[in-house]
């Protein structure tokens, strides 16, 4: 059990991040045990023949049978923006030490092919997990991230709307909050109580975890959670529309309408879909002039939601 303690200035400071380091780390759970992954089964398929050829002797140790894996894979991030490349570059300067303490944590000792000096056995994890990120993660991380941040913007009118503790009870299963203290029910028999004291609690949705997860160390408090709208990913959507609204809208924006019931990019709504991310955007386009969706940038994307309008619409159907 982990105990996050916040007072009023910590909840006012609740936050949110997205970290592809965090995405690549953890994407090692589903590669261990694609059981436990069903929704991501289909990036598994799609990636198997490139995953053969990487250097999936490092790739193995940096995860126990627990499907825990070392800290300096879930870095802190400080906003949505984050950029891989800063993040790798933080792996490359980090410490021994701390490289060796993190191995420690999960295996309770250095496994046997990173057992040579620190410094080598870093640079190996490194350009493992660069070779992992561009064999399996960079064609498809534009998809992710869209689901990722529209997680984010989820969360975001969940507070403003009902306020923090409705949206933190409803992160996870194994997450609860009251009177100040966000509880995680995590596998680790260890009670751990941390408190938060100015340095701020992250939450960082994520593709590949089912329950809450938190760092193995007593490092920067975080909390990754599952991210909604990932069943949707990978397979197209068919929605059935009634003949009445597809004869006015067409039938790919009655779609696009149905679909828009929480925020996505045309990215993501392209894969759902079945259609291109250009004709998603053209329709796109042509409901929001017509009011009937409404759209926000948010860091790299524009995400769309049905507005008012358009829910009155579907509504008459």
């Amino acid at each position: 059990m982990l105990r996050y303690v916040l007072n009023e200035s910590d909840v006012a400071a609740v936050r949110f991040g997205i970290s592809p380091m965090c995405e690549l780390g953890l994407s090692l759970r589903a590669i261990r045990d694609p059981s436990r992954f069903p929704l991501q089964l289909p990036w598994l398929r799609r990636t198997e023949q490139a995953r053969a050829a990487l250097d999936l002797e490092v790739l193995d140790v940096l995860i126990d049978d627990r499907l825990w894996t070392p800290d300096f894979l879930n870095p802190r991030p400080e906003s949505p923006l984050t950029r891989l490349d800063d993040e790798f570059a933080m792996l490359a300067e980090l410490s021994p030490e701390a490289f060796v303490a993190d191995l420690v944590a999960v295996h309770g000792r250095v496994p046997e092919v990173l057992a040579g000096p620190p410094r080598q056995g870093l640079r190996r994890v490194v350009r493992a997990l660069r070779e992992l990120w561009e064999a399996t993660f960079e064609p498809y991380w534009p998809r992710m991230r869209a689901v990722l941040e529209a997680d984010v913007v989820h969360r975001g009118r969940q507070i403003a709307q009902s306020g923090l503790s409705t949206m933190l009870n409803g992160v996870s299963s194994t997450v609860d909050y009251a009177d100040g203290v966000v509880t995680v029910r995590l596998k680790d028999p260890a009670d751990r109580v941390q408190a938060i004291d100015g340095s701020g609690l992250t939450l960082v949705p994520t593709m590949f975890t089912r329950r809450a997860s938190a760092p193995v160390g007593d490092g920067p408090p975080m909390l990754m959670y599952p991210a909604r709208g990932q069943g949707a990913l990978w397979e197209t959507e068919p929605v059935a529309n009634p003949a009445a609204l597809a004869g006015i809208l067409g039938e790919t924006r009655a779609a696009l309408l149905a679909a828009l019931g929480d925020p996505a990019s045309s990215t993501e709504l392209g894969v759902r879909l079945g259609v291109t991310t250009s004709a998603v955007n053209q329709h796109l386009r042509a409901l929001r002039d017509a009011g009937l969706l409404a759209s926000t940038r948010y860091g790299r994307s524009v995400l769309y939601l049905r507005s008012e309008l358009g829910s009155a619409l579907l509504a008459g159907r």
